[in-house]
């Protein structure tokens, strides 16, 4: 780079490292803040997985729709995107075992001469959010307990699937993108079968979504490629778009209250859909009129 050039930074933001209090490797915790006093109840807050990657996305949505709230639907609030000290948009080896529901499970090495990858840790990474994130959140600024919303894609949309059916008060709004209900046989459905119940009143909303071209019909480009032919098979195999469709035509209308819908963004691939998704938990967690 030329002399001339500075590092940018997106105003309103910060990170900080905070290690489980038990012991283990710290988590990146990516902020942004509004700059105007909360409201007396306190900011809504989104909390994103995979925050390297969902962060800068989630804080342009909301800086560029939150001043013009009557054309926007948005207000502002917080953002937390939970992430790991590296400047590579994702952590694969950490994320599989923290976005990776239990059973604990070993697989083979990313790469020759790795580590076993590790799958099982959903429930630490979640006693981490509530216990601590949540905790360290409330010193620097005031949140509204009452609208907090979790985030997650892919693994992390299996992830926020996990902490709905364990956890289901946590949080008001449950993002879950393009989530791997179809990992290690679908186990996701015995917790789903198996989960606790949300509280009298509490109501909570779940948003499921896919991309187009994550179903039946690759995207055009796709068809150009040399392994179009085993892309179309794994799409087919894992069923994103119908095992996330037929979860919301269970879950809608439960007893507790759930309110559960599924959206299908056009001409999305399984990671152009991220753009997509992260703006949408934007439009949720921060709507001005719900």
């Amino acid at each position: 780079m030329s002399d001339i050039t500075q590092a940018y930074f997106m105003p309103g933001t910060c990170f900080f490292d905070l290690a489980p209090a038990g012991g283990g490797e710290p988590y990146r915790i990516f902020l942004h803040i509004p700059s105007e006093a909360p409201p007396k109840e306190g900011w809504p807050l989104l909390v994103l997985t995979d925050g390297n990657a969902t962060f800068p996305f989630a804080s342009a949505c909301l800086v560029t729709q939150a001043p013009y709230p009557r054309g926007t639907n948005v207000g502002w609030g917080v953002i937390a995107a939970v992430g790991y000290p590296t400047d590579s948009p994702y952590d694969a080896f950490r994320r599989a075992w923290d976005l990776g529901p239990p059973p604990i499970k070993s697989y083979p090495p990313y790469f020759e001469g790795g580590p076993p990858v590790r799958i099982g840790g959903t429930g630490e990474l979640l006693d981490f959010i509530e216990k601590e994130l949540f905790p360290k959140i409330a010193e620097m600024v005031a949140i509204d307990p009452a609208r907090r919303t979790l985030c997650g894609h892919s693994f992390g949309g299996l992830f926020t699937l996990y902490a709905f059916f364990d956890r289901p008060d946590l949080f008001a709004n449950w993002v879950a993108a393009s989530p791997s209900i179809f990992w290690e046989g679908s186990e996701i459905l015995n917790n789903e079968a198996n989960r606790k119940m949300a509280a009298p009143g509490a109501a909570p909303f779940l948003h499921l979504s896919a991309g187009e071209h994550e179903g039946d019909e690759l995207a055009p480009f796709q068809h150009q490629n040399e392994d179009a032919a085993k892309r179309l098979e794994n799409n087919r195999t894992e069923r994103t778009i119908s095992l996330a469709q037929e979860m919301v035509e269970r879950l809608d209308g439960s007893a507790d209250g759930i309110r559960a819908e599924f959206e299908l963004f056009p001409g999305e691939t399984h990671m152009s859909v991220l753009a997509a998704v992260v703006n949408r938990a934007v439009a949720i967690a921060f709507a001005v009129n719900r």
